[in-house]
């Protein structure tokens, strides 16, 4: 009878067996995912078409008791204003990509 030596499993390592991965990996990928709320959808790139029609920014100016006055400001710019994207293009391209379907309403722009 031959002696079985144990087997070293190093910290914070686990070893599966391939069947078992391939398997997990299987029923993960035959999962649906619900579909996007066409709303929600329509929302979101409607900010993304506001973004591409011009740099946006917001100022904010306050005082309190403790360090007095102060006076914070941001500007962005989106990669779709820069590259000159038509906000109605990046609208209808966005719903697109992420339902499959065209928009469900035109977007509200400024």
């Amino acid at each position: 009878m031959t002696a079985m030596r144990p087997t070293r499993v190093r910290s914070g390592s686990v070893r599966l067996p391939l069947s078992l991965l391939v398997g997990a990996v299987a029923t993960l990928s035959a999962c649906d995912l619900p579909p996007p709320d066409p709303e929600k959808v329509a929302q979101e790139c409607e900010d993304r078409a506001r973004a591409a029609q011009g740099p946006t920014g917001e100022i904010t100016v306050g005082t309190n008791s403790r360090t007095g006055g102060f006076f914070e400001g941001s500007i962005g710019v989106s990669s779709d204003f820069l590259r000159g994207a038509d906000p109605l293009a990046v609208y209808e391209s966005c719903v697109m990509r992420r339902t499959g379907q065209p928009p469900i309403r035109p977007p509200a722009l400024r």
